[in-house]
């Protein structure tokens, strides 16, 4: 089978390998589909955290069920996509069950070995039912996922003034699930093609970008000048991290999905004035992967909206350098196998 190596930043490689052979509590999947995400480009330029090379990336992922050891409810044919994190199970994380924190963490793509291949083994107990979802809409499952758990750590309720920085896919999938749960939202970006996208995709007026405006009037204004009682980082920049605390209400969470490896300096006084509450998310749980493909098919959620690029596998590691480019008017590239 094929698979693409990434071997060093700014490197990518394909080689040849042998077919997976099943192993004790393990899924062999045929990939049909690979999201790329902001992890995977970040790993390409090596700025990624928990990153090492050599390694094989992907982990938005969706495919068919070839084989599966035990008797688990799926059948060999069926279309599934899995969540991506491999836990330990015996942590003090996954004994609680918070299994997408678990302190022995592989995450398919980063610790270990991804989904860029034909052929991909992973723990039975990471895949999840297709539930008639298209290939698209299943690898988008992942992405969306991340959203929801981050929404899930402010627990925003209706009415909410929610500031979103970041409108890529991450930040895309925050505005639309914090719309559906009620909340007000505002998109930050220095991209104004995202924030067209948001008009034009979730009908979104209220969008601010810090390069061509004073972003502290323009949310003032937005929420009546009460500030948001969410902030939900989705950029991973170190700039725009430190730069959201200013906006940040009394009594807010601020919540950062987005990861980037320098330390974070803010104000003492002013977070603390504001009893204001700092959280991280990291991954998703079940309860989010759920959530989203209830919403996927019940319609609240267009999935392959997201998706502005498609390329074949074999044409990745020409294309993969260009979609860091904000020029390119990336959003979500999603590589296909036949």
């Amino acid at each position: 089978m094929k698979t693409l190596t990434c071997t060093a930043p700014g490197q990518l490689d394909y080689r040849t390998d042998l077919l997976p052979a099943l192993q004790p509590g393990r899924a062999i999947i045929r990939i049909t589909r690979i999201g790329i995400c902001g992890t995977d480009l970040h790993a390409y330029e090596g700025t990624q955290p928990y990153f090492s090379y050599p390694r094989v990336l992907g982990h938005e992922l969706a495919g068919e069920l070839v084989d599966i050891d035990g008797d688990t409810g799926f059948v060999p044919g069926e279309a599934v996509t899995i969540m991506p994190y491999f836990h330990c199970g015996r942590c003090i994380a996954c004994r609680v069950g918070k299994t997408n924190c678990c302190e022995r963490m592989q995450v398919c793509g980063v610790h270990i070995d991804g989904g860029m291949t034909e052929y991909l083994m992973v723990p039975a107990y990471a895949l999840l039912h297709g539930h008639g979802l298209t290939y698209d809409e299943l690898a988008l499952v992942e992405p969306l996922a991340i959203g929801v758990h981050g929404l899930r750590r402010a627990g925003v309720q209706a009415g909410e003034h929610v500031l979103v920085v970041g409108a890529g896919p991450i930040g895309l999938g925050i505005i639309a699930f914090a719309q559906l749960a009620g909340a007000q939202v505002t998109a930050l970006d220095v991209n104004d093609s995202r924030l067209g996208f948001c008009r034009q995709q979730f009908g979104l007026t209220r969008t601010v970008n810090p390069r061509t405006e004073d972003a502290f009037q323009a949310i003032s204004a937005y929420t009546g000048g009460d500030m948001p009682t969410v902030i939900i980082d989705a950029t991973g920049n170190l700039k725009a991290i430190e730069q959201s605390f200013s906006y940040m209400a009394h009594g807010g969470r601020y919540v950062l999905v987005g990861l980037q490896r320098q330390p974070i300096s803010f104000s003492h006084p002013e977070f603390h004035k504001r009893e204001a509450t700092l959280m991280s998310s990291r991954n998703a749980t079940r309860a989010d992967f759920d959530q989203v493909i209830d919403a996927i098919r019940a319609g609240h959620i267009d999935a392959s909206s997201y998706i502005t690029h498609r390329v074949l596998f074999d044409q990745v590691g020409d294309q993969f350098s260009s979609w860091l480019d904000p020029d390119t008017g990336v959003i979500k590239a999603m590589v296909s196998l036949p």
